[in-house]
């Protein structure tokens, strides 16, 4: 962690330890690494003694409601009071933040806390690491440098987010001290084991008919080294599932042997196609999704294209094939 990073850190803590409402929030289409760094932060600054509320950004998925704190999280009204500080947390644009963009206005400090490449920076104080393999990691180390102990559930949300983000700790931002990390958070006792069974191995019925159905679509280009997949609002119907269903999609995908490139196309209404990237090895997704105005990591990125998915496909691939060749 560089020096001007850990000034952030001391700089944010100072802020928050002169400060009584922390307001803490992230981006739209939550997943565990938002979900996870949300809670522990804020159960954390609540054994501080802090006023902490942590708002709802969108649906919060059924994969992440055993997490302790989940009743925390509600929506604004103006009666939750002062917004001393308004802490951002994996976010790489403030525009993710959906509707709780509007009360970055109201916020007396903003603290962005992220480790995505593409971060705008949009905080009063900006603690982004696009080396750390999860903003879990980031706020491992905010929580640790506030001196605040850290206890089970902190530690399982902390778990959560990390390995979320990593891939189940597989993905190359996985480093040495990643491991430190997860290893103390099992010494505090955390069950990594019902964890697991949480995240990766309760996947509803309708989940399960909305994978079949989209692993149905599935599409290969350049000698199967890019692959697509489409979820169309139908098969929302017809599967009785959600949006939200559709985590884990891509990194399935991108287990086919030859697929350096996997592609996720989300119809969220008729001309407004979500887009998830992810590489193995060669391919800067980042960049890709850049080019329609997205981003995110190296091998982990999404944008969005209005248009409708066939067309979306075809736009999403003919760039991919650029990089690849």
């Amino acid at each position: 962690m560089s020096s001007s990073i850990k000034d952030s850190i001391y700089r944010a803590i100072d802020v928050i330890e002169n400060s009584k409402n922390i307001f803490i929030a992230s981006h739209v289409n939550p997943d565990g690494d938002n979900m996870g760094s949300m809670l522990a932060l804020a159960l954390a600054l609540k054994k501080a003694g802090k006023n902490v509320v942590v708002l709802k950004s969108d649906t919060i998925p059924e994969d992440y409601k055993f997490l302790p704190g989940i009743q925390l999280i509600q929506e604004y009204r103006q009666e939750l009071g002062n917004i001393d500080v308004f802490i951002a947390l994996d976010t790489s644009d403030e525009e993710r933040l959906g509707d709780n963009l509007s009360l970055l206005k109201k916020a007396n400090c903003i603290i962005n806390i992220d480790h995505h490449i593409t971060s705008t920076g949009f905080g009063d104080i900006n603690i982004v690491d696009g080396k750390a393999a999860a903003t879990g990691e980031l706020i491992y180390y905010f929580i640790k440098q506030m001196e605040i102990e850290l206890d089970k559930d902190i530690g399982t949300n902390l778990y959560t987010a990390i390995s979320t983000d990593t891939g189940k700790f597989s993905y190359e931002s996985v480093t040495s001290n990643t491991h430190r990390i997860i290893a103390e958070l099992i010494d505090l006792g955390i069950d990594f084991k019902q964890i697991n069974i949480e995240l990766y191995e309760s996947m509803s019925i309708e989940k399960t008919k909305l994978f079949i159905e989209a692993i149905s679509s599935l599409k290969t280009y350049e000698n199967s080294n890019i692959a697509t997949i489409k979820v169309t609002q139908d098969m929302l119907k017809n599967s009785g599932a959600s949006m939200e269903d559709t985590e884990g999609l891509v990194s399935f995908i991108r287990k086919i042997a030859s697929v350096e490139v996997a592609c996720l196309l989300k119809e969220i209404e008729d001309d407004n196609i979500k887009i998830s990237l992810r590489s193995k090895n060669m391919v800067d997704v980042a960049s890709i999704c850049g080019k329609f105005g997205g981003g995110g990591h190296i091998r982990a990125a999404g944008c969005s294209i209005s248009s409708n998915i066939d067309d979306a496909e075809d736009m999403i691939v003919d760039k991919i094939k650029e990089y690849i060749r």
